[in-house]
């Protein structure tokens, strides 16, 4: 255990833990964000923890930050990620030596993701950040207006789920792919699906 004196360090170390360790999932920086992050993350859990103690939350921390991984990349509905976000926070918080350190260091885990997004303006962003916020880019530069005209011709159209629609999720017509709603039921993976109605850049399917 090494020895914090000032309660306020716990906001440092754990906002640029997170803000690296998320900054490594949204944009590609070869694993060098992951190193630093998880670096900082393991000098405050060490900061307060006995070896045994420190062990256990370390690995409760790496399950936390897998669960989001896996949410994030294969399932995309949520669920994981906000399950593994709970218990990051209450493994950082848990591990201080009193309310006011955890509370420090809760801060720093949710001030670090949150800044982490900045990290999208500067450096390439991987494929995971796609899928979780599908994105479309709409703007006049683009070739968009307020209602995108192509939106409109895939009324009837069929196509096959990418992911998941749970009920939002990504499907491909033709060879495009586009964020979807299905009709108030969850579609599976690999389904066709026939576009029922476009509103917008709202496209409302159905499973055929």
């Amino acid at each position: 255990m090494i020895a914090m004196d000032a309660a306020w360090l716990a906001l440092v170390i754990t906002g640029l833990g997170t803000l690296f360790l998320f900054g490594e999932l949204l944009v590609n920086m070869r694993g060098i964000f992951g190193v630093v992050g998880i670096g900082f993350i393991t000098f405050y859990f060490l900061t307060h923890l006995d070896p045994s103690m420190f062990v256990i939350m370390m690995i409760v921390y790496v399950i936390s930050l897998a669960l989001i991984i896996l949410d994030a990349k294969f399932i995309n509905d949520g669920t994981l990620t906000t399950v593994g976000s709970i218990s990051m926070l209450l493994v950082v918080g848990m591990s201080a030596p009193d309310w006011v350190t955890g509370a420090y260091g809760v801060c720093g885990v949710l001030i670090g993701a949150i800044s982490s997004l900045l990290f999208l303006r500067v450096f390439p962003k991987r494929d995971l950040w796609t899928k979780i916020t599908l994105v479309d880019k709409l703007s006049s530069e683009a070739g968009y207006n307020s209602m995108n005209e192509s939106y409109a011709t895939l009324s009837g159209q069929t196509g096959i789920t990418l992911t998941q629609l749970r009920p939002v999720g990504t499907i491909k017509i033709g060879e495009q792919e586009y964020s979807a709603v299905s009709n108030g039921h969850w579609i599976e993976k690999d389904e066709e699906i026939v576009v029922e109605q476009v509103d917008g850049t709202r496209i409302l399917v159905k499973k055929t």
